[in-house]
């Protein structure tokens, strides 16, 4: 089942989805950047905000996904580069990214000084969805050379060399959380560049359909306590009994994927989730939210049927 066929049993708007092939056909991927068209191993659940997503995207705007920790940005992210068929460039910003980092700056090739693009310039040529991740990191001064590409000029000025202008496919989708250390407040300027879409918790049933999905022989049954852990985790999170950090459901996949492979769920939910939070007691309070649902015990034959 293709992607396509995934979003329809989900119950995406069929027009819609008619609407992202004709794009497809009109803007197809260059064939020099074809490699960077994601297969996602993932696929988002929540159909309001896939369908807004995909909207924005095709009305020509740019999206900015805030939201806390687990909620799927880069999961949708990499969906809509997906089903949109487009090249992605992943950005990751931090404290030191500066304009060089994402514009490009010069550099010597056979001799002579030459520009070397970025990231961010090669995405606007070719045509691509740039991801900037976790865009609340980066200085204000070093966004703000991203001013002029993000709205309506949709241009990249480059000192001493020819003006860029965006490929009339690329998009820009920055991700964000709330309260990280070291993340700031965005600007007003760059926040109005942006169509933005708060991402919602996942739901019990959702984690489910995705844990289906990624582990078609787990039983169903499990899948179930597998949802409630992550909900139980969540609950210690929000009373503040333990930090985020054991609030991880790509730990969460990766145990499961360790449990695929034999290691007892003991020793996989340690390693992926339980293990996150350092602090002895913090951890402890983890593993005690985690073996009230999943037993120590429990091995691959008890999970995964045939």
């Amino acid at each position: 089942m293709n992607i396509f066929q995934e979003l329809q049993a989900e119950g995406i708007d069929s027009a819609l989805l008619d609407e992202i092939r004709h794009f497809r056909d009109t803007h197809p991927a260059p064939s020099e950047a074809s490699d960077r068209v994601p297969h996602p191993r993932y696929l988002y659940y929540g159909r309001e905000i896939w369908e807004s997503a995909a909207a924005a995207l095709l009305c020509g705007e740019h999206l900015l996904l805030a939201g806390p920790k687990a909620t799927g940005k880069n999961v949708l992210a990499e969906n809509l580069a997906a089903v949109f068929g487009r090249p992605v460039w992943d950005v990751s910003m931090y404290v030191n990214v500066d304009a060089a980092a994402l514009i490009g700056a010069d550099t010597l090739q056979d001799g002579r000084v030459a520009f070397r693009e970025g990231p961010v310039c090669k995405c606007a040529r070719l045509g691509g969805f740039g991801v900037l991740d976790e865009v609340n990191m980066a200085k204000n001064e070093a966004l703000a050379v991203l001013h002029a590409t993000l709205d309506h000029r949709r241009v990249i000025d480059v000192p001493g060399y020819e003006r860029i202008h965006l490929d009339e496919s690329t998009r820009f989708i920055g991700t964000m959380n709330y309260g990280y250390a070291g993340t700031r407040e965005l600007n007003e300027a760059l926040v109005s560049r942006f169509v933005v879409l708060d991402m919602p918790i996942i739901s019990d049933e959702n984690l489910k359909k995705l844990l289906r999905r990624s582990f078609p022989t787990l039983k169903g049954q499990w899948a179930e306590q597998f949802a409630a852990l992550f909900r139980d985790l969540r609950q210690k999170c929000d009373s503040g009994e333990i930090s985020t950090k054991a609030l991880d459901l790509r730990g969460l996949l990766s145990a499961l994927h360790l449990m695929e492979k034999g290691i007892s769920a003991g020793q996989a939910l340690r390693l992926g989730v339980i293990n996150k939070a350092f602090e002895p007691f913090e951890q402890q309070l983890a593993a005690d939210t985690v073996w009230a649902r999943i037993p120590e015990k429990t091995d691959r034959s008890q999970l995964f049927g045939d």
